[in-house]
């Protein structure tokens, strides 16, 4: 089994060191990281590889395994399709990287962003994928209860929405996380460019 020591560096380095490794063949490997950040990232990437995935404590972190057996397919963690593709891509994506609309008033600010991803909710063209970075985490890690009911409404009717996990560990908010699914840089940059277009709120 071929070792990837990415001890040290922040996601996503880690999942493109395993998927470099990935696409040049490598079916057995272990990829050694120091933080639970990457440890989700580079399992969920063996697992759209469809390859089976066990992960060990090992002396400063994790070893995050991968080999050849009964991993989930690509096609069972892929998004699901909410909008028609045409040649410029699939469905929409909304970028939020800030925890407010505009500039001015720091709180008309925040209830614009509170109004608009409610407005989304109750949309009948909801988006591909919800795309949270920077201040734009602390809307999902937070205790605005609209908020998180708006976002779990969209997820129900097919948006995926991913949050930066450095973004998480940068404002201290890992364990808060109240809606959406951990990611990285890489899955956030692929979902923009699977895109038909991109909204930055």
């Amino acid at each position: 089994m071929e070792t990837v020591n990415a001890f040290g560096l922040a996601c996503p380095k880690p999942l493109m060191m395993a998927k470099t490794k990935i696409d040049e063949g490598a079916r057995e490997l272990a990829v050694q990281v120091d933080n639970e950040t990457a440890v989700k990232n580079v399992s969920r990437l063996a697992e759209k590889y469809g390859l089976a995935v066990a992960v060990e404590e090992i002396e400063g972190g994790w070893s995050v395994n991968f080999t050849e057996g009964e991993g989930a397919s690509a096609a069972a963690v892929a998004p699901a399709p909410v909008a028609a593709c045409s040649p410029a891509g699939c469905g929409y994506a909304v970028f939020v990287g800030k925890d407010h609309v505009g500039e001015g008033d720091p709180q008309l600010g925040y209830n614009l962003m509170k109004m608009a991803i409610y407005t989304l909710s109750e949309s009948d063209n909801v988006p591909a994928s919800l795309l949270f970075m920077n201040g734009g985490v602390k809307l999902v890690a937070g205790d605005e209860q609209q908020i998180i009911d708006s976002v779990s409404k969209l997820i129900e009717k097919g948006t995926e929405v991913l949050v930066c996990g450095t973004c998480l560990d940068f404002y201290g908010l890992k364990d808060q996380l109240k809606v959406g699914e951990v990611s990285n840089m890489y899955d956030i940059l692929g979902r923009m460019q699977d895109a038909s277009k991109t909204i930055t709120l």
